[in-house]
C-alpha cells in the first residue's frame, strides 16, 4: 500500500512539473481578468450617469466629462484585454517549446510498441491542440466565467427582482453548458480515435504508392478512407450538431432575457422603483454577466478536445519522467548474452521467439539462417532493444540494455534493418547519425568501409546530397550501403545487420564481407540474419532459427556440415574485393591523421 502511495504521489509530482512555472502566470491572468471585468461595468454606470445625472442636469461639461471618463476606462480595459490575448498566445508557445519535444519522442518510441504511426503522430497534434486553444476565445471565457457574480450583484443592487431575473438566466445558462459538457464527451472521445482510424488508412495508402498504382487497385484503397472518412464525419456533426444546438439555444436565451430584463425595468419605472437609467445599465450588466457562458458554450468543442490533448501530454510527461535514469556504465569490449529471451509483438501478445539463448565473444561473428517467418527478425529488433523481451535478458558485458541509456547504448550498436529507412537529410546527416558534433574523418572512415565513399564522393553535392523522403534519390542498392555506412559509423561495438546483401551486387558484397571482418579485427562482434549464403562467408558461428526456437548454434562448420558450405567468392567478387580495399586504403591514410 505504501508503495502505492509513493508511486501516487511521484506520478503527481512529475505531472505538476508540466504546469510548472504557469501556475503563477494563471493567477496573474486570473486578476488581470478580474480588472477587466470590472472595467466592463464602464458601459452601465456611462448609461446611469447620462439619463440620471446629464439628462436631467442638461449640463454638457456634465456629459464631457462623463464621457472622457468612460472612454478613459475603455481604453484601460483595452490594453488589459489584448495583455491578456498576448500572455495567453506566448503560454502556448512557451508549453509547445516545452512539451513538444517530449510528445514527439514518445512518438518516435510508439510504434515500437505496436502503435500506428497516426496514433504516433497524434501527440504532436495534441500539442498543437492546447497552443490553438490558448490562442483562442476558449480561455478568455473561462477567465471570465468566475467574474459573473460580479455583474449579477450590480444588477441586484439596482433591484432585487432584476438581480434575480438574472441569476436564473445565469443559473439556466449554466445548465445548459453542463449538458453540452455531457454530451459531447463521449462523441468528442470516439471523434478523435476515429480521426486517427482515417489518419492511419491514409498513411499507410500514401507510404504504398507505388504498389497501388502498379497492381491497380488504388480505387479500393481509396473506398476504404472513404468510409472511414464517412465514420469520422458523422461522429463530428453529431458533436457540432450538439454543440451548435445548445449554442444557438443559449445566445436566444440570452436576447429573451436582456429584453425580459429591459421589460422588467420599465415595469419597475412605471411604478416608480427604478429610474430610466438604471434599466439599461441593468440591460448592459446583464448581457454582460452572461456573455462568458455564451462564449463557452460556442467554444465548448474546442475546450473538450483542448482538455482531452492536455490529459494526454499530462499521461506522457508522467511516464517519460518516471522513467528511472541509468547509471552511466563502462563501454561495453567483452561480450554479447542472450538468455533464455521470449519475444512478443508488441500489441498484441503473439509470442514470436521464445527461450533463445547464446553466447558471442568480443571479435566473432554470428549468422543467423531459418525459414521466412521463423522469428530471424524478431531476434534482431530484440538484439537492438527495439522490442522488449517477455522474459529474459540481452546483455553487453553482463549489463541488461535496460540498464544503459538510449543514447549511449545506441552509440554502441549499429543496426542496419532489413527494410532500409533513410530519413530525408544529406548523406553525411544520415551516416552521422545526426550528430552535430561529428567528425568528418569518421564519416569517411564509416562510407569507405561500406565501400560507398567513391560512389558519394561522384555525387554533384558528395555527402552534401539530399536524400529525400526515405532516401527515395538513390537505388534500392545504394540505400542499402548508405545504411551500412550508417551502422558502421563510430566503430560500434555490436553491428546486427539483417538481410544486408539482399540489394546489394558483388561489389556491394565484397564490401559487406570486408566490413564484417573490420569489424572482427577491432574486436567487435556481428550478427547478420541472412538468406543468401554469400553474406556469411565472413561469420565464425551460425544459428539457426525455426518457429520461433533456436534449433542450432555453434560454429560454421559444424552447423552447415559438409552440405551446406558459403561459395568461395567469384572471381568478379574477388577483383571487386580488391578495388573496395584500394578505395579503403586511399582514404585510411586522411582517416588516419
Amino acid at each position: 500500500m505504501r508503495a502505492k502511495e509513493t508511486m501516487s504521489a511521484e506520478r503527481r509530482k512529475n505531472a505538476e512539473k508540466l504546469t510548472s512555472g504557469f501556475r503563477a502566470i494563471g493567477v496573474f491572468l486570473f486578476v488581470m481578468s478580474g480588472i477587466i471585468n470590472i472595467l466592463a461595468l464602464t458601459g452601465a454606470f456611462y448609461m446611469l450617469q447620462i439619463y440620471d445625472r446629464a439628462l436631467t442636469s442638461a449640463s454638457i461639461p456634465t456629459l464631457l466629462a462623463v464621457s472622457l471618463l468612460a472612454i478613459g476606462l475603455y481604453c484601460f480595459q483595452g490594453l488589459f484585454d489584448i495583455l491578456r490575448s498576448q500572455i495567453l498566445v506566448r503560454i502556448g508557445a512557451r508549453l509547445d517549446r516545452k512539451v513538444a519535444p517530449l510528445a514527439h519522442r514518445v512518438a518516435v518510441d510508439m510504434p515500437r510498441f505496436g502503435f500506428s504511426t497516426a496514433e504516433a503522430l497524434e501527440r504532436g497534434r495534441d500539442v498543437d491542440t492546447v497552443r490553438s486553444f490558448l490562442g483562442s476565445q476558449g480561455p478568455v471565457a473561462l477567465f471570465d466565467l468566475p467574474w459573473m457574480p460580479v455583474f449579477l450583484v450590480f444588477v441586484y443592487i439596482l433591484h432585487p427582482l432584476l438581480g434575480a431575473l438574472a441569476i436564473g438566466g445565469a443559473v439556466t445558462l449554466t445548465v445548459l453548458t453542463i449538458v453540452t459538457e455531457l454530451m459531447t464527451r463521449r462523441l468528442t472521445s470516439a471523434t478523435h480515435s476515429a480521426v486517427i482510424t482515417r489518419n492511419a488508412i491514409a498513411d499507410s495508402n500514401a507510404r504504398n504508392a507505388d504498389i497501388l498504382k502498379a497492381m491497380g487497385f488504388a480505387g479500393r484503397a481509396v473506398a476504404r478512407f472513404d468510409r472511414a472518412n464517412e465514420d469520422h464525419l458523422d461522429l463530428q456533426t453529431r458533436a457540432n450538431d450538439i454543440s451548435g444546438t445548445f449554442g444557438a439555444i443559449s445566445r436566444v436565451l440570452r436576447m429573451i432575457l436582456q429584453s425580459a430584463v429591459l421589460g422588467l425595468g420599465a415595469y419597475l419605472t412605471i411604478q416608480g422603483q427604478l429610474s430610466a437609467g438604471a434599466i439599461i445599465a441593468a440591460s448592459v450588466a446583464s448581457a454582460r454577466a452572461l456573455a462568458p457562458i455564451d462564449l463557452a458554450i460556442g467554444n465548448w468543442k474546442s475546450v473538450v478536445a483542448a482538455r482531452a490533448a492536455f490529459q494526454r501530454l499530462k499521461e506522457t510527461v508522467v511516464a517519460l519522467m518516471s522513467a528511472p535514469e541509468p547509471m552511466e556504465l563502462p563501454a561495453p569490449v567483452r561480450s554479447l548474452k542472450v538468455e533464455c529471451i521470449t519475444v512478443a509483438v508488441p500489441g498484441t501478445g503473439r509470442v514470436l521467439l521464445s527461450d533463445v539463448s547464446f553466447e558471442l565473444k568480443a571479435g566473432q561473428a554470428l549468422g543467423v539462417i531459418g525459414a521466412s517467418g521463423g522469428g530471424k527478425t524478431t531476434l534482431a529488433r530484440a538484439l537492438t532493444g527495439i522490442w522488449p523481451t517477455l522474459r529474459g535478458s540481452v546483455r553487453l558485458d553482463d549489463a541488461d540494455l535496460t540498464q544503459w541509456e538510449d543514447t549511449r547504448l545506441g552509440s554502441y550498436v549499429g543496426y542496419l534493418p532489413q527494410e532500409v529507412s533513410l530519413l530525408d537529410a544529406t548523406i553525411e546527416e544520415n551516416i552521422s547519425r545526426f550528430d552535430e558534433a561529428a567528425d568528418a574523418r569518421a564519416i569517411v572512415k564509416a562510407a569507405a568501409a561500406a565501400g560507398v565513399h567513391t560512389m558519394v564522393v561522384r555525387l554533384p553535392d558528395g555527402y552534401k546530397t539530399q536524400l529525400g523522403p526515405l532516401g527515395s534519390a538513390l537505388s534500392g542498392g545504394q540505400r542499402q550501403r548508405i545504411g551500412l555506412a550508417r551502422a558502421l559509423y563510430g566503430e560500434p561495438f555490436l553491428v546486427i545487420l539483417d538481410e544486408p546483401n539482399s540489394n546489394l551486387d558483388s561489389e556491394g558484397e565484397a564490401a559487406l564481407t570486408a566490413a564484417i571482418e573490420s569489424v572482427k579485427a577491432r574486436g567487435g562482434i556481428v550478427v547478420i540474419i541472412a538468406h543468401r549464403p554469400s553474406a556469411l562467408a565472413a561469420v565464425d558461428m551460425v544459428a539457426v532459427v525455426q518457429n520461433g526456437k533456436l534449433t542450432a548454434f555453434g560454429p560454421k562448420e559444424d552447423v552447415l556440415g559438409a552440405v551446406v558450405q558459403a561459395p568461395p567468392a567469384p572471381p568478379a567478387a574477388a577483383s571487386v574485393g580488391h578495388i573496395v580495399r584500394k578505395e579503403r586504403a586511399s582514404v585510411g591514410a586522411w582517416v588516419s591523421t
